[in-house]
């Protein structure tokens, strides 16, 4: 059964490459979604995948990149939406 997390990570996630190593991370397995940073500091991701699949990818998470220091994620379940692939959402430009 597909599964909806929201996931809200924190501690030195930005400027590491979380968002591009995050996104590699997905795509090997499998895991729909998008990733994108936050204004606090933090890196904000809705992933859609297999329980086992996201499983792994919250383990990933909890570790990052190796210049990530993650000090914190959280997980909140949600609506399954459905998304064909994994995306960066890069900052919007005024």
């Amino acid at each position: 059964m597909i599964k909806h997390l929201n996931i809200t990570v924190q501690g030195k996630v930005q400027g590491v490459s979380y968002r591009a190593t995050t996104k590699a991370v997905a795509d090997q397995l499998g895991v729909r979604g998008f990733v994108k940073n936050t204004e606090d500091g933090g890196v904000y991701i809705e992933a859609e995948a297999e329980s086992t699949l996201m499983d792994m990818f919250i383990e990933w998470c909890n570790e990052g990149p190796e210049r990530a220091r993650v000090t914190a994620v959280h997980t909140e379940e949600g609506d399954v939406k459905d998304y064909r692939n994994f995306e960066i959402v890069k900052k919007k430009i005024a």
